[in-house]
């Protein structure tokens, strides 16, 4: 009896185990296989700090950013911060399908490892990375003015982290059906690009034309730029706490999404 009972008693710790510790696994695994190709990680940084400057520069003259007095260099920093994290929380997730190709992935799903350490493992995998690449263009705010306090650096830090998860767990329900990366490249210009251009990232949405105001209102990258703005540029006119909890809204949703899709999959009768 007592035995039956001591063994009840550890269930729970053994679940805990067989969640975390592979979910630990995949995340250490993204982790290390990014920061071995340093070209992705020079790639990811230097690529948007360009367009940050070159677009920045360019469109400093000709376009009124609707910011009052600030240079649109100024304006399109936390753009070019979300560009960033969408980048490196996208391409991540192509991780999923060269898994698949080397047969890593089967292995996974085969081992008696929850489903759901498969979706947190690799989505806390590619939401480091991003948020920490995110964090690293930080380093270029002085150059804009930007000065923080310990309260705001820590806020941004969690709007980061809030954008970073949801883009991944976007990338990976994207990335999940898929069997080729050229497909996954075709969806990513096609949806993604547009979703990044319609966030109030080159141009506030006080100035755009009706239908695109509807679209940038329904896009939830929207308030990810709108938060970092609200918190780089104190007095800014916005919500922080609706853009938070949107965030929050949309990275629940998106993670949810993801994990269906792993369990549906997972259900599929062999061939």
């Amino acid at each position: 009896m007592n035995s039956v009972a001591a063994q009840n008693v550890a269930l729970p710790a053994k679940s805990a185990d067989e969640l975390f510790l592979p979910a630990y696994t995949l995340w250490l695994r993204e982790v290390v296989r990014f920061y071995r190709q340093r070209s992705r990680v020079v790639g990811v940084i230097a690529s948007p700090v360009l367009f940050w400057l070159v677009i920045g520069s360019g469109f400093g003259r000709s376009f009124h950013s609707g910011a009052g007095d600030r240079p649109y260099l100024d304006f399109f920093f936390p753009g070019a911060l979300i560009m960033i994290v969408l980048f490196t929380s996208i391409f991540t997730m192509m991780s999923v399908i060269e898994d698949r190709k080397e047969g890593f992935l089967l292995s996974v799903l085969v081992a008696p490892v929850s489903r759901s350490a498969i979706v947190l493992g690799k989505v806390l995998g590619g939401t480091t990375l991003a948020t920490i690449q995110g964090m690293i263009f930080l380093a270029f705010a002085h150059l804009v003015d930007i000065h923080f306090t310990i309260g705001s650096f820590l806020l941004v830090a969690l709007t980061v982290f809030l954008v970073s998860f949801a883009l991944t767990a976007l990338g990976f329900a994207i990335a999940w059906p898929m069997d080729s990366t050229q497909a996954f490249h075709a969806i990513i210009n096609l949806f993604l690009i547009p979703l990044w251009l319609l966030s109030g990232a080159l141009f506030p949405l006080e100035n755009a034309s009706l239908w695109l105001r509807v679209l940038m209102r329904i896009n939830p990258l929207t308030y990810g730029v709108d938060a970092l703005r609200q918190l780089l540029y104190p007095g800014t006119s916005g919500t922080l706490v609706e853009s938070m909890a949107t965030l929050l809204l949309f990275a629940l949703f998106m993670f949810g999404i993801a994990f269906l899709l792993v369990n549906r999959r997972s259900t599929k009768p062999a061939a």
